[in-house]
């Protein structure tokens, strides 16, 4: 083979290299791009669950203030309910109006 047959056949062999070099870069820059979308995704999600968990720490407190408040509706109940039937009014009266 001649000088410029050796020149070609190099040539041509880097050009397919460069050429599989692109397919190559092309192919791995996609895939970072989908991965970029991926976290981006993520972290969207992440900041959700963040800004709706960030009074979590507050129930405990909550539970305590509720069950303190039952207590409370509870002796309302039992001040305001009807007298019991043995139960006269303080007017004398009898209980009749």
């Amino acid at each position: 083979m001649s000088d410029q047959g050796y020149w070609l056949l190099a040539l041509a062999l880097g050009l397919v290299a460069a050429v599989v070099a692109v397919v190559l870069l092309e192919t791995f820059l996609r895939q970072v791009h989908r991965i970029e979308r991926g976290a981006g995704e993520v972290w969207a999600a992440g900041k959700q669950v963040a800004a709706n968990t960030a009074a979590t720490w507050l129930l405990g407190e909550t539970s305590q203030r509720l069950d303190r408040l039952t207590e409370e509706a509870g002796r309302h109940v039992d001040l305001l309910g009807p007298a019991p039937a043995g139960r006269h009014s303080s007017d004398g009266a009898g209980g009749a109006r």
